[in-house]
């Protein structure tokens, strides 16, 4: 089972990519959701307000069967640039980023050849120039028992040295765990075979 991913940090250093004098500059950011991507998109519209295209993909999601991508071509000919853009999102195996190429027209046109290969580089140079990490795909559960139970759990967390979120110990108690995924299913039944103890999967 995969359970690791791939993203950015930070955002990208800007990027600039030449071709019969018009610019290409690069992007990429880290997000979380569409609505981030936007703003980004937002931002790089007041800071290049003198451009013509802004170009961009972006790709959200951890594993392979619930992801999801958008690719726009901004008025470039079809296919010419948010596809390039994207397909370097692929080939650097990265999720959860936005990449943005701006475009300064220069006077001569590129042709649909050498507009793929400009956003292509661009977006390739913006990603070459990303710390990208690998990351875990984790499960959370929220783990109750009442007091008494406490060095039970605890046993349980400290023997799997498993990541505890957060808690609130109280009479009635309840602990927060971060499972990376291919680990959950033995964790779970390992809370759930304990006498007087309850575990539940949340949704994040």
């Amino acid at each position: 089972m995969k359970d690791t991913y791939q993203s950015i940090t930070e955002a990208s250093p800007e990027v600039l990519f030449k071709d019969r004098n018009s610019k290409f500059f690069g992007y990429a950011f880290p997000i979380k959701t569409e609505e981030e991507a936007n703003e980004h998109l937002a931002e790089l519209k007041a800071k290049h307000h003198k451009a013509r295209h802004w170009c961009y993909a972006w790709q959200l999601g951890k594993e392979e069967d619930n992801q999801r991508y958008r690719a726009n071509d901004d008025g470039e000919p079809s296919n010419s640039a948010g596809m390039p853009i994207y397909g370097q999102i692929q080939a650097f195996d990265v999720t959860n980023i936005l990449v943005v190429v701006v475009r300064y027209f220069g006077g001569v046109k590129l042709g649909v050849g050498g507009l793929i290969n400009a956003y292509r580089t661009a977006a390739q140079m913006a990603l070459e120039e990303s710390n990208i990490i690998k990351r875990t795909i984790d499960e959370v559960y929220v783990v109750k028992f009442d007091y008494p139970e406490m060095n039970k759990v605890m046993q349980v967390i400290k023997q799997n040295n498993l990541n505890v979120i957060d808690q609130k110990l109280e009479i009635d108690c309840q602990i927060f765990i971060s499972v990376r995924k291919k680990d959950a299913e033995d964790i779970y039944s390992k809370f759930d075979n304990t006498y007087k103890v309850e575990i539940k999967k949340l949704e994040i």
